[in-house]
């Protein structure tokens, strides 16, 4: 291993010798992100990843690393909450000669269904909050995610812990 991928591996990204995709490209790829997320459908999320995706979802229990990590958030997301949407409010915003940027988001749902893990019941209340996502890319797909979010603020939204103060 060279010194550089040495490095590279170091910072964890997922291929440190990956062009950094175009605007353009990028732009169309987080389209049909957002498309695929918003359909729910677990299989067209999954076919914009990589067979080895490590994904950090803040209000997930675990990193994922892999397909069925993944499989098993989106069921379990989406069981509980099936009117999930998400639109992009601005980005992507490119890393300089990386294959790597970041997008501002804002979600929304109902938790109208049980939320396991970590064993919420449905409450019938909605969430709605902007977040960020930064994504890495490997032969045209998603390699790496990381969605940090405040999950405090959508625990207090859904009634699952009590207001501030």
């Amino acid at each position: 291993m060279s010194d550089t991928e040495s490095a590279n591996a170091a910072e964890g990204t997922c291929n440190p010798s990956e062009a950094t995709p175009s605007i353009e490209w990028l732009r169309d790829f987080m389209l049909r992100w957002q498309d695929a997320w918003n359909s729910h459908e677990v299989d067209r999320v999954l076919a914009l990843m990589t067979e080895d995706v490590e994904y950090r979802d803040d209000s997930w229990h675990k990193p994922m690393r892999g397909h069925a990590d993944v499989r098993e958030f989106l069921d379990a997301i989406w069981r509980a909450m099936p009117d999930m949407t998400f639109e992009a409010l601005s980005g992507p915003y490119v890393i300089p000669g990386e294959p790597r940027v970041a997008v501002h988001w804002r979600g929304r749902a109902t938790l109208t269904g049980p939320l396991e893990p970590p064993g919420f019941a449905p409450t019938g209340r909605r969430w709605e909050l902007d977040g960020a996502d930064f994504y890495e890319y490997r032969d045209g797909r998603v390699c790496k995610v990381r969605s940090p979010y405040d999950v405090l603020s959508v625990s207090r939204q859904l009634g699952l812990l009590p207001p501030a103060g």
